[in-house]
């Protein structure tokens, strides 16, 4: 990669690009079509958060947040808790992650998995935004200040950062989340490129823990130390000013340098939302699966394919989706959410993969377990994915049928994805569906999804987060 730059005794300054691009983006920067994209996210953010705060690791951070006795006035969502804004950050950011659910940008063709951008931004902006009156314009541009920041530092980062097993979310969704509380509480350029020093050195995450409940709790604590890092700084800690790209800095340290070409002018221009776009997703797994489960849900639905009418079934996708969805032979809900083969079982004989297909006796239910021991599973080679140009996503997919018959298909992109995308409507429907699954209040559920829709106008936040607490 030629624009690979290691840092050199006089580096450019990349943190003060960051932070300026922070301070000096005016509420008029944002258009009609990028609100629009953002408080889709947002409403597809926070419809997640609610089922995902039932989940067995948010129930376990409630109980210890319970513990430490800690008093505030923000959200925990989905409960009746009220704490300090850095625990709410936490335990929100975790429920927004906790089922896979949340949105993703993916990497570029050539590189490697993605960022969930909008969790770690947003939980740590509702958590600040109940603690003080926010109106909806500011907190949707600071949004999109975290959002595009967490994506384009993604962008920027070699490709060690994700070989070597950082995951993005807890490393540069972190420093995303750190520069949208700094735009919304105004600070100046100097004060975020502090606050990105502090930020820095707790940024974190590893894949090994993929499958595990760690990988949503790297979500919540990148809410939680963007809150503790702004904190901070108000309060005069000190820091590097050019933590991104100094020698022992953030890039450097954590993947051996950064690619100049795709952050140096780059933030907001253009857009990521509106570039490669910010895929939504349909099923509650990581989307590097999900043009795989979308070809599958084809074919058997045009083909009426059930069970017993398979022989085999022949899955390819990249090494790295086959890597990153490391469990093969899944036992438990968490180890299904990186495991295609569960996917791809559970489409073939519910039709259908939701937030109630993951759990473990769902898992290790007999059928589930016959399915998935007819799907052989392997990744193309680089010479077919050169040859046939290949997305980062492509995937194939061969249904053998008893009969003899064979059914092929491959798709390059997912359900979601900025070529395929949900619509509102569907949006709308997966908040309905996610604040069912939390037995949530349907009058509630209402007036949020309106009060998302209509952000921008919203003259207090926290008419919209009381509605999440019970």
């Amino acid at each position: 990669m030629s624009d690979l730059t290691s840092v050199k005794s006089e580096p450019p300054s990349l943190t003060k690009y960051v932070s300026e691009f922070s301070t000096q983006l005016k509420d008029s920067d944002i258009t009609a079509e990028l609100d629009a994209l953002g408080k889709k996210s947002i409403l597809d953010a926070i419809g997640v958060a609610l089922s995902g705060s039932i989940s067995e690791p948010c129930q376990v951070l409630l109980e210890y947040i319970k513990d430490l006795h800690c008093s505030g006035n923000s959200v925990v969502i989905g409960s009746n808790i009220k704490t300090s804004p850095r625990f709410a950050a936490l335990a929100n950011g975790t429920a927004m992650h906790a089922d896979d659910y949340d949105d993703t940008l993916q990497a570029e063709t050539g590189r490697f998995q993605g960022i969930h951008p909008t969790t770690p931004v947003l939980s740590a902006l509702l958590a600040y935004s109940d603690s003080i009156k926010v109106s909806g314009r500011d907190f949707l541009t600071a949004y999109q200040v975290g959002v595009e920041v967490s994506c384009r530092l993604f962008d920027a980062t070699h490709i060690n950062h994700i070989l070597h097993g950082f995951h993005s979310t807890g490393t540069c969704g972190m420093l995303g989340a750190t520069v949208a509380l700094s735009k919304l509480q105004k600070l100046n350029s100097k004060s975020t490129a502090l606050a990105l020093g502090i930020a820095a050195s707790q940024a974190g995450g590893l894949q090994e823990n993929f499958g595990t409940m760690v990988k949503p709790f790297h979500a919540g604590r990148s809410a939680e130390s963007a809150i503790v890092s702004v904190d901070l700084q108000k309060r005069g800690f000190t820091a590097s000013p050019i933590i991104l790209e100094a020698k022992r800095g953030f890039f450097q340290a954590l993947g051996g340098g950064y690619e100049m070409g795709r952050l140096s002018n780059k933030l907001g221009n253009p857009w990521s939302f509106l570039d490669r776009g910010v895929w939504l997703k349909p099923y509650p797994t990581g989307s590097l699966g999900h043009p795989a489960m979308t070809a599958m849900h084809e074919l058997i639905n045009q083909h009426q394919i059930h069970l017993k009418d398979v022989d085999k079934i022949i899955l390819k996708t990249s090494q790295n989706i086959h890597h990153t969805l490391l469990h093969h032979h899944p036992k438990t809900e968490l180890q299904a959410k990186f495991s295609l083969e569960f996917c791809l079982a559970a489409l073939l004989i519910d039709r259908t993969c939701g937030l109630s297909q993951f759990n473990d006796a769902y898992v290790n239910s007999s059928d589930i377990q016959a399915a998935i021991q007819l799907i052989d599973y392997s990744p193309f080679t680089p010479e077919e994915e050169k040859s046939n140009h290949h997305t980062i996503v492509t995937s194939f997919i061969s249904i053998h049928l008893k009969d003899g018959t064979n059914l092929s298909i491959r798709k390059d992109f997912g359900k979601g994805n900025k070529a395929n995308p949900m619509s509102e409507a569907e949006i709308e429907n997966k908040f309905k569906e996610c604040s069912d699954y939390r037995k949530w209040d349907p009058v509630k559920t209402g007036k949020a999804i309106q009060f998302i829709k209509n952000l921008e106008s919203m003259d207090d936040i926290r008419n919209l987060t009381q509605l999440l607490s019970l």
